[in-house]
């Protein structure tokens, strides 16, 4: 039987208007993280999804899992603060 832990991961999403209308957005902590999306709360929906299949596969391949150091806002973006709780086994 294996054990698991939860652990929770706060990430800051940089919402940025898109040029053809909409969002997108990046995770400055994960390169690589992005999503795009109509409005901000897909945004947020999209986000979450991102930095967990993100994450799944960084776990899944033995990788570590970066965490957020201290992010400076950026002109014309909207930073939104989001966590994520992972299980990860013992």
């Amino acid at each position: 039987m294996s054990n698991r832990k939860v652990k929770v991961l706060n990430y800051t999403v940089l919402v940025h208007p898109a040029d053809e209308g909409g969002f997108w957005a990046e995770v400055p902590a994960l390169p690589g993280c992005f999503t795009q999306g109509e409005t901000i709360e897909e945004i947020m929906m999209h986000a979450r999804e991102a930095i967990e299949c993100f994450v799944s596969g960084l776990i899944k391949d033995g990788g570590s899992v970066p965490v957020e150091k201290s992010s400076s806002k950026q002109p014309k973006t909207l930073s939104i603060p989001l966590s994520i709780s992972i299980s990860q086994l013992a």
